[in-house]
């Protein structure tokens, strides 16, 4: 699906949305409890004849409140603000607003969030929020406040049903789990999608190269990305390519071939390492690819990181793993979009 979003960052400056049919949410992952949220949104903004409106936060609210109260901040997120808007891009809404989310904003009353931020900036005819929704300074506010202003304010407030609220709730936290314990079909079974991450090929120690397995390091720029556990991955990598000109273009991967190949997350016991790398192995493909950008599509966990006597066991042991990981993902093509979201 092409994306006919509109992406506004800028609050003070939103165009006059006609219907506005709004929900309000981090939306991380935009995975298959969030979709039935969307599809709900949609839905009531079909029989009104209105525009479908996001509302987001970057950067994630648990960070600012986290630092206003002098918390270390450890969060890990399963989508950048880039890949959110891109994978929000593929589910048909009409505009997504990101707000910048700060402290004045974080002491906002919940009067407040209500009339000078929702109804000012917004002028929403229906707004779909959980029965649990909590916003404003110490989330003072609820789901009965913001019904008791609407009718005043020319507005009504409709429920997300429990059941997918729960949804939303048990999928975020499976994903994350089943991240960190290395499993891969639970997470992109809940996602809806294969989980992806983006990194820069950087100089590695070449070592790879000399047991005929040359690797592309992986640095992953954005440190609340999650990584999943270590171990060695079946991956599917899109290589960057940039529309139009200019440093501020972010990296499209959605041009040419998927490449085929396996990932390592570890500290490569083997050779004497004991930093925390990411080495991506490609099938079937020449190129210097240093300074470049690649995004991995994890499709199967293969096998923990384990130490190996000698580089020959090692080497024996990788052969192994590329012949599973060819096996395995013989089945999708090298033209799909591992990111279609029906």
């Amino acid at each position: 699906m092409l994306s006919r979003m509109r992406v506004h960052s800028d609050i003070h400056n939103l165009p006059l949305f006609h219907n506005a049919v709004v929900t309000i949410g981090t939306f991380d992952g935009v995975h298959t409890g969030h979709r039935q949220i969307i599809s709900q949104l949609k839905q009531e903004a079909f029989h009104i004849q209105g525009e479908t409106v996001i509302i987001t936060f970057h950067p994630h609210p648990r960070m600012v409140l986290h630092a206003l109260r002098g918390k270390s901040d450890s969060i890990q997120l399963l989508n950048t603000l880039p890949e959110k808007i891109e994978l929000l891009g593929k589910q048909g809404i009409d505009h997504l607003v990101v707000v910048p989310f700060n402290e004045d904003f974080a002491l906002l009353s919940a009067e407040a969030y209500i009339k000078d931020f929702l109804v000012k900036r917004f002028h929403p005819r229906t707004i779909i929020i959980g029965y649990d929704h909590r916003f404003g300074k110490n989330r003072e506010g609820d789901y009965q406040l913001m019904e008791s202003y609407g009718k005043a304010l020319g507005y009504q407030v409709k429920e997300i049903p429990q059941y997918i609220l729960n949804h939303v709730a048990i999928s975020s936290t499976t994903i994350r789990k089943a991240l960190g314990n290395g499993d891969i079909s639970a997470a992109n079974e809940y996602l809806g999608y294969p989980y992806f991450m983006e990194g820069k090929v950087v100089e590695g120690n070449r070592m790879g190269r000399t047991i005929g397995f040359p690797t592309a390091n992986l640095e992953i720029a954005n440190p609340h990305k999650l990584v999943p556990s270590m171990g060695v991955y079946a991956i599917q990598v899109s290589m960057e390519g940039y529309p139009g000109t200019g440093k501020e273009k972010s990296p499209d991967f959605s041009q040419g071939p998927i490449v085929k190949g396996m990932l390592n997350i570890g500290t490569r016991p083997t050779v004497g390492g004991s930093k925390m790398t990411i080495e991506a192995n490609l099938f079937d493909y020449e190129g210097d690819l240093y300074g470049k950008s690649l995004r991995v599509y994890f499709r199967k966990y293969l096998r923990e990181e384990r130490k190996f006597e000698n580089l020959e066991k090692l080497k024996s042991q990788l052969n192994q793993d590329r012949s599973l990981a060819k096996e395995i993902l013989g089945s999708y093509l090298s033209s799909e979009d591992p990111l279609m979201i029906l």
